[in-house]
């Protein structure tokens, strides 16, 4: 079979890998079952875990097996990871609720059909069960402190205090993998690059207990080619869920790519081969236009179906002034984040008395959201990434920070 790890690597998935040559070996020479964990601490999904469920569908098309670990269990003491407190805990109804909303979305992804069909686990299956003594006893005396507190996760958290409830987090995900080697005989555990020391550990506590292969893979996490996160509004998140984020709004978002993220973000949120990927993004001037329609398209497509891809496209186009057209843009400068003075700008209106009778008859908008107050004010950091001002049904202008 097709060796899926030079795939994740040609589209630039992989971060890091342990074992890495024996891996290489295994995941060419036969099926393979893998997990990835996804914490239930919302009641939707969002565009950084799109990028791990793209990963585990080229795993599956490659003919590996994927299980879905969801954190009910673990879920209810909270990944310290990447975070300057403690999460707030979350009781076992919300967890339940959010499992739930999960295993819909996800079924959108990948097949739970065939040979290779993905799993969906629910840790609390046995981490509720567990005895607090056995666990200790087995699983405690495997981990060293010293080498714990070496962990980046742990580290950010030290100045502010670090409760031994999200100390113990390490463990529980470690205890996931071995369980699941034990019982599904899963040999690799992948996941998000902040999530690395908690997946080593893990496979190192099976080599440790059983003597057995034991893999961790980690992706890139989905950033700007400034390093900041991608799937980031000032209304919040990016979510999966059509009722949090609609498919204009995510198509739109997709749409507002910057020039220098587009290529990557093509190789990792869609499946456009990469040949067609380097012909699209071949080019910095107003042909990349093209590429960040195609890349907006093809991730709506999957996360929403075709149907509202289409209905998005055609909306997008319309906005841009017909079939192949593009929005006329308008620089605005540093301190322009009052919509009156943003429309006096983008010459929508002749006077801010105008602005204000078209807010008031409700014919103006920014991106999806309605403007219906003279003092609405759009943020520095929205308008780098481009905001649509919409008068009416026709007048459709971009707006961005010059």
């Amino acid at each position: 079979m097709a060796n899926v790890m030079d795939t994740l690597k040609a589209r630039g998935f992989v971060k890091q890998v342990v074992y890495e040559e024996e891996l290489y070996k295994l995941l060419g020479s036969e099926s393979v079952s893998f997990y990835i964990g996804f914490d239930p601490t919302a009641d939707s999904l969002h565009v950084g875990h799109f990028l791990a469920l793209m990963a585990m569908s080229h795993m599956q098309k490659a003919g590996h097996k994927p299980i879905i670990l969801i954190g009910g269990g673990t879920g209810k003491i909270g990944d310290p990871s990447g975070r300057s407190d403690m999460r707030k805990m979350m009781t076992d109804e919300t967890i339940r609720h959010n499992v739930e909303c999960f295993k819909v979305q996800m079924s959108r992804f990948l097949s739970f059909e065939g040979e290779n069909a993905a799993t969906i686990v629910d840790n609390a299956e046995w981490l509720d069960k567990l005895n607090f003594l056995d666990f200790m006893r087995e699983i405690g005396s495997a981990f060293s402190v010293n080498k714990m507190l070496t962990a980046e996760c742990f580290k950010t958290r030290m100045e502010k205090g670090l409760s031994f409830l999200e100390f113990s987090y390490m463990l529980m995900q470690s205890y996931d993998f071995l369980h699941l080697y034990r019982t599904r005989g899963v040999k690799l555990e992948c996941g998000g690059d902040d999530q690395w020391s908690n997946i080593l550990a893990g496979a190192d506590l099976i080599r440790r207990k059983e003597g057995g292969e034991a893999y961790a893979m980690t992706f890139t996490l989905l950033t700007t080619s400034e390093g900041k996160k991608m799937g980031k509004t000032q209304k919040g998140a990016v979510w999966l869920d059509a009722k949090k984020t609609s498919p204009y709004e995510f198509f739109q978002y997709w749409r507002n790519t910057a020039d220098d993220d587009v290529e990557k973000c093509l190789k990792l949120l869609t499946f456009v081969g990469l040949d067609e990927i380097a012909r699209l993004c071949k080019h910095r001037d107003e042909r990349i236009n093209a590429a960040k329609e195609r890349l907006a398209y093809e991730v709506t497509a999957i996360v929403h179906g075709k149907d509202e891809a289409d209905k998005a496209l055609s909306q997008a186009r319309a906005a841009f002034g017909g079939e192949g057209g593009e929005m006329p843009t308008v620089t605005v400068a540093e301190g322009t984040n009052n919509i009156i003075d943003i429309m006096l700008a983008a010459k929508v209106c002749k006077s801010k008395s105008e602005a204000r009778q078209l807010i008031t008859g409700g014919g103006v908008r920014i991106d999806d959201e309605k403007v219906s107050a003279f003092d609405y004010a759009v943020g520095d950091d929205r308008l780098k990434a481009g905001v649509v001002l919409h008068k009416g049904k026709k007048s459709h202008t971009r707006i961005v920070l010059g």
